[in-house]
């Protein structure tokens, strides 16, 4: 059994139910790098500071270092007995270097210890997610340029609608990601503040030097005050409520593909390698990867709404809820990363269905906005124009008759400021030819908002 830290003041053994119910080196265990590289500051500090022999503060940082090593090349085994990463390392460097790691709490409390770990990992991870968004995004802008003179129906309501260019649609999920990018580096900001110095709450009264120890472990700021620095979890919330926000948005894009990859919109073919097949149907293709994504995202929302509620009730200043923090953040980081990677291989592999998209830019119906302008542009009021282009849909599209096939006396029969020359709106090129006024709607404009992007990311 691991020894504990605090296990002095206590005339009685913890059962082994205690132990078994409070330890958390299950999930903790992954912030040993940031604990060992606080404490190599904590200890370079303490002695700088007098607050402890420099003989002694130089063999725990030798000692410090042999662990990290020992981690980095797989060689730590964590002892599943300790109460925390801290109590286990703390352990073993006592049996590196003996007497001089009984030094090294000194004027630190676990409470500002695992604050100052838990900012550490996440300062690390919100770069990585950054990154991987940047990535995702620039293998959704590859497929965007490779199909930007193709049109598809596009929908509201999940109905056809009107012609858009598939590139559009895929900027779309760009634009989307970017905000989520931007959320996240903006969260960065308020993870980096480093909180070591407030012990338990109150601070110390040995003469430390917070300073020292921010330069060292990169931080911008130094937390202001002592209680909230051990209790404050906002970081946590913020980066879990920004993973959550884009985790809604991979599976929005999760369930455009599935939709795409259909027999009944057959836009895409999803490659093999990120398909699955049926146990009983031997011609089934399954999107079995986008429906995970789709599924995974349940466990995100889940994660959030743990450590707010983890929060909600808790007084001031530290209490032992708050090492639940970790599992769902863990597994939300986990999660939204896999999901990440994933989507930058699956997008690089999709094939466009052209010649099938093409096959359904047949419906007219989806013209019917181009018509109202067309009536627009000679004069005709909005109210009008749409009431004119209603009754040429109910008896025309919804009969199985094209309003190109109309004879020029027939179309005058709907309005004297329609003609012939109406059909030349009445195909999807030029349906989004005419999409002028938007950023990025036509090919030219598009084209345009591709090499921003490109340059951007």
């Amino acid at each position: 059994m691991a020894k504990k830290l605090w296990g002095t003041r206590f005339g009685k053994i913890t059962s082994a139910l205690t132990d078994k119910f409070t330890s958390s080196i299950a999930f903790d265990q992954r912030l040993a790098k940031y604990d060992i590289l606080g404490s190599i500051a904590h200890a370079r500090m303490l002695g700088k500071q007098k607050i402890i022999p420099q003989k002694d503060a130089q063999a725990i940082i030798k000692g410090l270092n042999s662990v990290l090593k020992d981690i980095q090349k797989g060689k730590f085994k964590f002892d599943l007995s300790a109460e925390d990463i801290h109590s286990n390392i703390q352990e073993l460097l006592a049996k590196k270097i003996k007497d001089p790691a009984a030094k090294l709490h000194t004027a630190r409390s676990r409470n500002d210890q695992v604050a100052l770990d838990i900012r550490m990992y996440l300062k690390s991870e919100v770069d990585d997610l950054a990154e991987n968004i940047a990535q995702l995004q620039k293998s959704i802008l590859k497929l965007a340029k490779s199909s930007i003179q193709v049109i598809i129906p596009g929908y509201t309501h999940l109905q056809v609608a009107q012609p858009v260019l598939m590139s559009h649609h895929l900027l779309s999920y760009i634009e989307g990601l970017e905000r989520d990018k931007n959320r996240l580096q903006d969260a960065r900001k308020r993870i980096d503040a480093m909180p070591l110095g407030a012990c338990a709450f109150s601070g110390t009264g040995l003469p430390i030097n917070r300073e020292m120890v921010r330069k060292e472990l990169k931080f911008s700021v130094l937390t202001a005050n002592s209680i909230d620095s051990v209790s404050d979890r906002d970081f946590i919330l913020e980066v879990l409520s920004s993973i959550t926000i884009l985790s809604v948005h991979l599976s929005r894009i999760a369930e455009d593909l599935i939709l795409w990859s259909t027999s009944e919109f057959n836009f895409i073919d999803i490659d093999f390698s990120f398909c699955t097949g049926s146990s009983i149907m031997p011609h089934k293709k399954n999107p079995d990867i986008l429906e995970l994504i789709r599924g995974s995202v349940g466990k995100i929302h889940g994660d959030l709404s743990s450590v707010m509620i983890l929060m909600k009730g808790l007084p001031s200043s530290y209490n032992r809820d708050l090492q639940l923090d970790k599992p769902p953040l863990f597994d939300a980081v986990d999660t939204i990363s896999d999901i990440l990677e994933i989507m930058v291989a699956l997008f690089a592999n999709i094939v466009i269905e052209k010649e099938a998209i093409a096959s359904k830019l047949k419906d007219e119906s989806m013209f019917s906005v181009d018509i109202v302008e067309y009536l627009i542009k000679k004069g005709v009021s909005y109210r009008k124009a749409h009431d004119i282009v209603g009754k040429m849909v109910v008896d025309c599209l919804d009969k199985g008759k094209k309003i190109s096939a109309l004879s020029a006396a027939e179309l005058k029969k709907y309005s004297d400021k329609l003609s012939l020359d109406v059909r030349n709106v009445l195909n999807a090129k030029a349906s989004v030819s005419l999409k002028s006024s938007y950023g990025s709607t036509n090919p030219k404009l598009v084209a345009k908002q591709i090499n921003r992007w490109a340059k951007q990311l």
